[in-house]
């Protein structure tokens, strides 16, 4: 095979991933952009004041109807924190808003199977509990202390300032909040447009270009328990040095499985969007070095933990994992149910499109504003990070994007 007809394959093969789970995606991101344009944040940050029993169940809940990418999930968890949220309860939000949302398990089970879009919310439970554990107990409540002063100094808010939201009952009967809601869908997938095209790519590439023995020779198989424990440490470290997170990560890993690793394995490596290498140094900037290594060292022992528990439960379940097929999409488009809910998901995509370019004529709120990096629409109010440049003000979903928008836009003597 040639280079070049290996690049055409896993290109191919990419499309038709991609073209699988096309309904999935639209569904999703409208959902998402509903929930974010009716329910306050504000009231988020008020109700996970410490990590009670109850209030990590409410923080779960919460990040789980606020999807985002996970730099926006870190920038939000951020906030919170600096607010007065309770650290853990923060750290459980985030990782709800990146692993417990509705199109990742549909993308999970469109591409691999139902089990792993089941294993999803069973292990992130497992993985939740297992945070609001050992969270409070390996991180100093000094170190905290220090860390949220520094936040706040480094960027205060008044939640007297908050986007006062009409009640949603009201806000749901108008055009104005459905343009709202779609503007909020248009910006996330926006911004997740590079990490999810990353992720077919990467994937086509590893399914047709890496070979069997590649796979076999990384994943450990027929040691019982051993080759389990192997394979969901590994997963992780997958995602760390992939640099792929979010949704974009699903197609890797249904290639990571029809190339050898256990059902636990893919579980932990899809958990593991939150551990990525760009996303540890906006762990540093936040929190500083010590409570980063502390949040790594923690976050990886709860993924593959909830990997391997959820393969053990699944097991004494009797649920079986999805067979490994020769090719993880199909290969043609065909008049099928895929192509009817394509075409009825690009005809939804058209209104919210035409929602979102319609938003002031339709009575759309006027505290937002959008990302100029990643294109994420922030509240204005509560905006994770600002700049000033000519008199006008920037706002971003991160401080990452911020910085990228400092490095390339703006001249040097801006700080």
């Amino acid at each position: 095979m040639s280079a070049l007809t290996a690049v055409g394959n896993s290109l191919t093969e990419a499309f038709f991933m991609l073209w699988e789970v096309l309904w999935a995606l639209v569904l999703g991101f409208g959902l998402s952009g509903a929930v974010q344009a009716f329910v306050s944040r504000g009231e988020m940050r008020r109700a996970l004041g410490d990590h009670r029993p109850r209030t990590v169940a409410k923080a779960g809940f919460l990040g789980a109807i606020s999807s985002s990418c996970s730099y926006a999930a870190s920038a939000l968890a951020k906030s919170l924190f600096a607010r007065g949220a309770d650290f853990t309860s923060s750290m459980v939000f985030m990782f709800a808003s990146t692993n417990l949302v509705v199109e990742l398990g549909i993308v999970l089970w469109l591409l691999i199977g139902w089990q792993f879009a089941l294993a999803e919310f069973v292990g992130g439970a497992i993985m939740i509990v297992l945070l609001a554990i050992v969270l409070p107990w390996l991180i100093p409540r000094r170190s905290l202390d220090d860390a949220r002063e520094r936040l706040s100094a480094a960027g205060p808010a008044s939640d007297a300032e908050e986007l006062q939201h009409r009640p949603w009952r009201e806000r749901i009967r108008s055009r104005g909040g459905w343009a709202d809601a779609a503007s909020y869908a248009i910006s996330d997938l926006t911004m997740l447009r590079k990490e999810l095209l990353a992720g077919f790519v990467i994937a086509g590439l590893a399914t047709v270009l890496v070979p069997t023995w590649f796979w076999n020779s990384l994943f450990i198989t027929g040691h019982g328990f051993w080759s389990g424990l192997e394979n969901v440490l590994i997963g992780p470290f997958l995602a760390l040095i992939s640099f792929v997170c979010s949704i974009g990560n699903v197609p890797l890993a249904a290639a990571l499985w029809q190339g050898g690793i256990s059902f636990g394995g893919v579980v932990s490596f899809v958990f593991a969007d939150l551990i990525t290498l760009p996303l540890l140094l906006i762990y540093r900037k936040y929190y500083g070095t010590p409570i980063t290594l502390r949040l790594l060292a923690a976050f990886w022992a709860v993924m593959s933990v909830a990997g391997l528990a959820t393969e053990y439960l699944f097991r004494a379940a009797d649920i079986s994992p999805p067979a490994h097929r020769p090719t993880i999409a199909v290969d043609r488009i065909g008049w099928n149910y895929t192509t009817i809910l394509n075409i009825l998901a690009l005809a939804a995509f058209g209104v919210m499109y035409w929602l979102y370019r319609n938003r002031s004529r339709l009575g759309g709120s006027t505290g937002y504003a959008k990302d100029p990096v990643c294109g994420m629409q922030v509240e204005t109010a509560t905006s994770p990070a600002t700049l000033t440049h000519d008199g006008h003000t920037y706002y971003f979903c991160s401080d990452r994007c911020r910085e990228h928008f400092a490095a390339d836009q703006v001249p040097r003597a801006v700080t």
